[in-house]
């Protein structure tokens, strides 16, 4: 299957530093998530409006998704859908300011 997203290179660089640490106490619940994770991102990239925005944050250009308990950053207008990723949001709002 066409992937409909890309992962920036720090989105990237999160979600192999996230399984890595899961891995280290179970690398079947990483390989699980990894598989959920990227279905997850298909299912997003399909319907590019799910999320919500937080203008106090970012503009309209972004929108949040939560899946579990991460919280992906996603610029939904674009084609392919790109995942900004962050696994320290404060850091990245700077920024994007």
């Amino acid at each position: 299957m066409k992937r409909r997203f890309v992962l920036t290179p720090r989105a990237e660089a999160d979600l192999q530093a996230i399984l890595f640490d899961i891995a280290e106490d179970s690398p079947d619940t990483a390989d699980r998530l990894l598989v959920e994770f990227y279905g997850g991102l298909q299912r997003l990239a399909r319907s590019p409006g799910i999320g919500h925005y937080r203008e106090e944050l970012l503009d309209r250009r972004f929108r949040f998704w939560n899946f579990y308990s991460y919280v992906v950053v996603y610029a939904w207008r674009e084609k392919p859908v790109h995942i900004h990723g962050k696994r320290h949001l404060a850091a990245y709002f700077r920024l994007c300011q």
